[in-house]
Parts: C-alpha cells; sequence; structure tokens
C-alpha cells in the first residue's frame, strides 16, 4: 500500500503526521488564539511533535465570525513577520472552516472567493445535532463548481452517530472526512471517542487535524499521539503529508 509518511518518531519505527490541515491559530480573529505570542508558543510546540507545515484554518461563521479572505490573508501576513523575527522555520498557509447554511450557499452561488488548501480542499463544518437540510445540496453545488469539500470532525456531528450509513453517503458524492486527532483521547466525551474509532475501523477517514484552538490542545495531542487508535489512523490512506 503507498503511504505518504516518510518520517518517523523519535523511536524511528512508525510514520508521524508532518502537516496539520485544522487549526485556529491566527490571533483574535475567532475562538482560538488571542495573540501573537500565544500562536508562536504553539507553533514551536508543533515542531516539537514533528509538523514542518501548519495550514491554519479560522471560522468563517456569519453572525459570530465575519471573516474574509481579506481579513485571513492579513493576519497571516503579521503572523508569519512575528515567526520570521524570532527565526522560528515552520512552513505555515492559511485556509478557512466555513459553517455551512443559507449564507454560504450565496457566497458559492455568487462566485465569492472561497479559502481552500492543496488540491482545492475546502474544510466546512455544520451544526453537531441535525443535519442541514440542504447539505447534499450544498456539497453538490461545491462539487459542480471544483471544489472538493472536508467535513471537519464528523465524529463530532450525533446526525452522523445516529445515522452511520450518511458517512458513506457523504463519501460517495465527493466529501473527503477529517477527524479531530485528540477525539481518540476521549478528550471531547467518550461517544466522541466511539464515533472517532467506528470511523477508523471503517476506514472513513481522508485526514486527521489537530483543531487546536489553545496550548492545551496541542498538549493533549502528546498524549493521544501514545494511543492505539492513533496508530491505527496512521496506518490508513491519509493525504496529510500529501500537501
Amino acid at each position: 500500500m503507498f503511504s505518504f509518511f516518510k518520517n518517523k518518531d523519535s523511536r524511528g519505527d512508525r510514520p508521524i503526521i508532518t502537516t496539520d490541515i485544522h487549526s485556529h491559530l491566527l490571533a483574535g480573529i475567532d475562538d482560538g488564539v488571542k495573540t501573537i505570542a500565544e500562536s508562536i508558543e504553539i507553533i514551536k510546540k508543533f515542531q516539537e511533535l514533528g509538523y514542518n507545515k501548519l495550514i491554519t484554518t479560522p471560522h468563517i461563521f456569519p453572525d459570530f465570525f465575519n471573516n474574509t479572505p481579506e481579513i485571513i490573508r492579513a493576519k497571516l501576513s503579521e503572523l508569519k513577520d512575528a515567526l520570521a523575527e524570532q527565526n522560528v522555520d515552520v512552513q505555515i498557509e492559511a485556509a478557512a472552516e466555513y459553517y455551512l447554511d443559507e449564507s454560504f450557499i450565496e457566497q458559492i452561488e455568487n462566485g465569492k472567493e472561497l479559502l481552500t488548501f492543496g488540491n482545492n480542499y475546502l474544510l466546512f463544518e455544520t451544526g453537531f445535532m441535525n443535519e442541514p437540510i440542504n447539505l447534499k445540496e450544498i456539497i453538490f453545488k461545491l462539487k459542480s463548481n471544483g471544489y472538493n469539500p472536508v467535513m471537519a470532525h464528523p465524529e463530532r456531528y450525533g446526525y452522523l452517530a445516529n445515522n452511520f450509513e450518511l458517512v458513506e453517503d457523504l463519501i460517495n458524492r465527493g466529501v473527503y472526512m477529517q477527524l479531530n486527532i485528540n477525539s481518540i483521547s476521549g478528550y471531547y466525551s467518550p461517544e466522541i471517542k466511539k464515533m472517532a474509532e467506528k470511523l477508523i475501523d471503517s476506514k472513513q477517514v481522508h485526514f486527521i487535524g489537530s483543531d487546536c484552538h489553545t496550548y492545551r490542545h496541542v498538549e493533549v495531542l502528546l498524549d493521544t499521539r501514545s494511543k492505539k487508535y492513533y496508530n491505527k489512523a496512521l496506518s490508513l490512506d491519509l493525504l496529510n503529508n500529501s500537501l
């Protein structure tokens, strides 16, 4: 089986993730880090864990986080300058985590710029309890416009846990699944841990991500990497290190 994982951990006997695709490391624009100093502290910790590329993904969520590509690019530039000043050698890019609602449909239909990463991958989230009534319509519109939708943390959605067949249906429609690494350790809840394991067992995970908002999240990540299901996730055909 072909694998993108060339790097090994400190023991030299297992592959590691070197690219993270989901985090909130641009200061002061969503519910993630508040200062550039905090961003740099977290990024240095990621480096200690073997990461050399971070794709940070601020929320774009109308009425809560009204970010735009221009705001995100300006904040990314500030962070890059600060990293250079401190001689922190890491590749950092920015996309976004979009909330799927009617305003998002309007952005697609009006040809608004949407921030993506890699092979035109677009990270999105939904409400946690109920399946959006227009979920499949939005996916169709994204695919029709050349985007490759990536569902953030599917293990956290109650409507998928209650209807697991929908996961395969979404994948068949062209959706990629991004698991939060810390879900494997039970950080969010035992139920979410169970769903994460089910997704891994069924090989329905394409990316794993930190979803890092605070220094605490990256500390938990260190512990999670010792878990059996983290190693099992690494055996899948993950796309992180292809970016």
